[in-house]
């Protein structure tokens, strides 16, 4: 008997204060439509109430959507959450209005993509289908006593 895989499940999230919802629609509908089960969580959500809900849903990846010049803080605060709660394995990604010079530190604040205004959407589609989800390779553990043959 074989089982069919279950579609990649991902959240797309309003944070915040934040009132224009359009593309994050817009690329919940996009990734829909390539197959992808996904959960938008509406308007004006703080980071607690997109992280307890991308645990509850079981997602492998969430995209924010922020307009509103608070990426900075949302996203780091999204990220700590994560960590908190032993759910760090959830892709982090997003875009919206933000500004080319805040990109690399979200980067190195572990968000895994930065998608800016006027991306085609099958862009942001391919790179979700290929990174979200996607098992991190294991890292070599050093150190200790080595061991094999002869030892």
């Amino acid at each position: 008997m074989t089982t069919t895989p279950s579609p990649l499940r991902v959240l797309v999230a309003k944070p915040g204060l934040d009132g224009h919802d359009r593309g994050a629609k817009v690329i919940a509908r996009a990734l829909r439509d390539a197959g992808l089960e996904v959960i938008y969580t509406g308007l004006h959500q703080s980071p607690e109430q997109i992280v307890e809900a991308a645990i509850q849903e079981d997602v492998a990846g969430i995209g924010l959507s922020v307009l509103s010049g608070a990426h900075l803080t949302l996203f780091a605060r999204v990220l700590d959450l994560l960590k908190e709660l032993d759910a760090a394995d959830i892709t982090l990604f997003g875009g919206g209005i933000i500004p080319t010079g805040d990109i690399p530190p979200l980067e190195r604040m572990g968000v895994a993509r930065v998608f800016t205004p006027g991306t085609p959407t099958q862009e942001v589609v391919e790179w979700v289908k290929a990174h979200v989800g996607v098992p991190s390779p294991i890292a070599p553990v050093y150190g200790g006593s080595p061991t094999g043959v002869g030892s």
